[in-house]
Order: C-alpha cells, then sequence, then structure tokens
C-alpha cells in the first residue's frame, strides 16, 4: 500500500496545495504525524481538507486547551473567528471539534506507528540515529513515522547487525 505522510503542516495551505499536487494519484492512504494547524493563518481551510482527505491523524499541540494553538500560544480560536467569512467560519465548530477530539499519538495505523516527536515525548526532536534508536526499539511495528523536525530523512534499523544508520 502507497501512503502519503503529511506533517507539520502548521497552516500552510499554499504548501498542503503544493504537496497534494506533486503526490496525486500516487497513494492509497493518508496519514498526518501533527501539527495541522498554528504557525500559518489558514488553519481552519488546512483542517477542512485534512478531514475532507479522511487522512489518519493525531495532533497533540493543536489540541492544547481546547483551542486551535501552536507551542507559542498563537492562533487561537478567536482569531479564526474573526478572519472566517461565510462557509469557512461555519466549519470551524466542526473542525475545532474534529482537533480537540484526536487521540494523542503515538498512533498505530495499519501496521504502521505514527509518532509527532519522539515515541517517548511528543515535545522532543528526533535528529540522530541515537535519538531514533530508543524510539524503533520501542516501537511496536516496523515501520515508525516521525514528525516535528521539519527535516526529511530516515532511520533504519537492522536487528541482526544491531546497528542503526540514516
Amino acid at each position: 500500500m502507497r501512503i502519503l505522510v503529511l506533517s507539520d503542516l502548521h497552516a500552510n495551505a499554499t504548501a498542503l496545495k503544493a504537496a497534494l499536487a506533486a503526490a496525486q494519484g500516487r497513494w492509497e492512504r493518508i496519514v498526518c504525524l501533527g501539527d495541522v494547524v498554528g504557525l500559518r493563518p489558514r488553519s481552519n481551510e488546512v483542517t477542512s481538507k485534512i478531514r475532507e482527505l479522511g487522512a489518519q491523524n493525531h495532533s497533540r499541540k493543536s489540541r492544547q486547551s481546547g483551542h486551535w494553538i501552536d507551542a507559542h500560544g498563537r492562533f487561537s480560536i478567536p482569531l479564526r473567528k474573526r478572519q472566517s467569512t461565510g462557509r469557512a467560519r461555519s466549519s470551524l465548530p466542526t473542525n475545532l471539534k474534529w482537533l480537540v477530539e484526536l487521540p494523542h499519538g503515538p498512533l498505530e495505523v495499519g501496521g504502521i506507528v505514527l509518532v509527532h516527536g519522539a515515541l517517548q515525548d511528543e515535545d522532543e526532536y528526533v535528529f540522530t540515529p541515537e535519538q531514533a534508536l530508543e524510539g524503533l526499539l520501542d516501537s511496536n511495528a516496523g515501520l515508525t513515522f516521525f514528525g516535528h523536525t521539519h527535516h526529511q530523512g530516515g532511520f533504519s534499523y537492522a536487528n541482526a547487525g544491531n546497528h542503526l544508520e540514516c
């Protein structure tokens, strides 16, 4: 199965549209590693699109205190309500409910594990093989996706050789 993995969209509708266009017709399932909202001004639009696509998702930061916020507390619901109009504004309550009800990570979906930060701590950044190893060993799946770093890359653990590669 071909999976489109999105992460750290931070309400960037332009980037989401570009990513979906680049991957058009090349995936069967879509997952998101979190941070759908915050940092950019299109929280409602991006949330609606992720919901419409049926993406399996968890998003720790977007759920805090029942508000759409980023790590710095910006872009809360009151700001979005002032900037949204018409149909977009009417989807705010539905999107907020969806965000608030997202499960805490890590999340297992179809034999893969979705993690926002590190497996043990959603706020931890995973940049090095040493940081990834603990999560890979603790994961109950053969494939684990980490987000949060805003860097594309990967780690592979070969148990037979007891080594980790980048």
